[in-house]
């Protein structure tokens, strides 16, 4: 999974079919879902994975409502297709099936 580099490359990107994955290298729940997130991305091609840094980017976790993490965001062509953002530990079927809706 790519990490993200810059707001103008998530503006960029945005413009894509693409999940953004808001994490942190502190953060337990975050690193819970590492061992399997490979094998969801191979399950959904059709998205591009994106790792945000909490920490690095937390100017745009606030303007997105980001405050829990890990989160996903998803956009296709500028807009928002779906968001599944909590404080809460996520296991792989909740990640797939937030997937599977957008």
């Amino acid at each position: 999974m790519e990490n993200l580099a810059s707001i103008e490359q998530f503006e960029q990107l945005k413009q894509e079919k693409v999940v953004f994955k808001f994490t942190a290298g502190w953060c337990p729940d975050c690193h819970f879902i590492d061992p399997f997130m490979g094998e969801v991305e191979e399950k959904f091609k059709e998205f591009t994975f994106i790792s945000v840094d909490r920490d690095q980017f937390i100017d745009l976790c606030i303007e997105l409502d980001i405050f829990g993490i890990p989160s996903f965001l998803a956009y296709e062509n500028g807009a928002e297709k779906g968001r599944f953002v909590s404080k809460d530990r996520k296991t792989r079927e909740e990640i797939e099936k937030f997937l599977q809706s957008i």
